[in-house]
């Protein structure tokens, strides 16, 4: 995989990261949030649990 740059943007920091271990592989992803938003990380969960309870789907985590 390849960081491509966007010309027209700035670079900048990502507004999270998080390190996963699984044996001898560590996974690193870093996560960016929308600039100039008014919704929070817990409002966006929450539309996800009750779109899957509407849905009456199984648990992504249950897998």
């Amino acid at each position: 995989m390849t960081d491509t740059k966007k010309k027209d943007r700035p670079a900048r920091r990502p507004d999270c990261v998080t390190e996963v271990r699984r044996g001898n592989t560590v996974l690193v992803v870093s996560g960016y949030f929308k600039q100039g938003t008014t919704a929070t990380a817990a409002d966006k969960m929450m539309k996800v649990l009750e779109a899957e309870s509407a849905a009456g789907g199984t648990a992504a985590h249950a897998m």
